[in-house]
């Protein structure tokens, strides 16, 4: 562990919306495999995701024939809500990942949507950047638009506020990074070699992108460092002491609609997919309409992904 990290006197705020995979993998890891200690504390749990439970307004997506089978092991999808919520507002899904688990091959695939990418917004009737779903109809258009988008069915939602962002990954008491690369960021320093990171710092590291010659490639790998991290902790819950703090904020800012019992039976038949996770890449160009920027995929691309998503799910095309 390299020494405190020098900090400005006075720092920007951080964008939200890099901590997203990160935060996501923390409720994943609970999700996927948190194991027997969650057990032993067991009605803490179950309080704490009955709290978060809010359902579709649908039992089953038009693009399923029946309901995924969590007994016969039937590959899944979750798509995953970061939402910068305001007093008074709603807010928008500033980042959006589709993310899909095959328990057979023992493997996860996860798209990153580009917040600023151009496509139908289904049930309002008008073609918009795809974060603005959220903003017009809430959790369900989201859905309804990710769907029509991939050309995949959204079986499950997790979304999360933000702001539960470094609560959750100091609540783990922080990750381990092996970093390649001297830079200074955010009123942080980060050196080579083996850091050991609390929230803020976790957040500035992931963030960081001009500094490295790799550009977003770089960065993309540094979050990935961070998810792993997370998961590395996560994952050994019997040797964290404040589990009600993580509870806690995951019952103010999480909402899902799987229930406890489907986060049992997900734990038990879906977690050694964890182990194996593929990161796609939604490709694209920046184009503007009327004076606004959208991020723009081609029609073949967003087929191609579809059908390797479709491939993963055991959809056949």
């Amino acid at each position: 562990m390299t020494e405190p990290q020098t900090r400005r006197r006075k720092r920007r705020k951080p964008k939200k919306k890099r901590a997203l995979k990160i935060t996501m993998a923390i409720i994943l890891v609970l999700i996927l495999g948190v194991g027997a200690y969650a057990y032993s504390i067991w009605h803490s749990v179950e309080k704490t995701f009955t709290q978060t439970h809010e359902p579709l307004n649908r039992d089953v997506s038009e693009k399923r024939s029946e309901k995924v089978s969590f007994s016969k092991r039937d590959p899944l999808s979750i798509l995953l809500l970061g939402v910068d919520q305001r007093s008074g507002d709603r807010g928008r899904s500033d980042s959006l990942i589709l993310m899909t688990v095959n328990p057979k091959d023992q493997s996860m695939k996860m798209v990153s949507i580009p917040r600023d990418t151009r496509t139908e917004i289904v049930g309002k009737g008008t073609t918009d950047k795809i974060n603005h779903a959220y903003a017009f109809g809430g959790v369900d258009m989201a859905v309804n638009t990710v769907e029509k988008f991939l050309d995949v069915p959204v079986d499950y939602y997790v979304q999360v506020n933000m702001e539960s962002f470094k609560d959750i990954v100091d609540a783990v008491g922080g990750v381990t990074v092996n970093n390649d690369l001297n830079f200074d960021y955010d009123g942080y320093s980060f050196k080579k070699g083996n850091l050991k990171l609390d929230g803020k710092e976790a957040l500035a590291y992931s963030r960081m992108r001009k500094q490295d010659p790799r550009g977003d490639f770089g960065r993309q790998m540094r979050q990935r460092q961070i998810i792993e991290g997370v998961i590395e902790e996560g994952a050994s819950v019997q040797s964290l002491a404040n589990y009600g703090t993580i509870l806690d904020t995951i019952g103010t800012n999480v909402r899902t609609n799987l229930t406890f019992d489907d986060m049992k039976q997900i734990q038990s038949n879906y977690k050694d997919a964890r182990h194996n996770v593929e990161q796609l890449q939604v490709d694209g160009k920046g184009e503007k309409i009327n004076g606004i920027y959208y991020y723009a995929v081609p029609d073949s691309t967003r087929k191609a992904l579809s059908s390797k998503l479709k491939q993963h799910l055991n959809i056949t095309p």
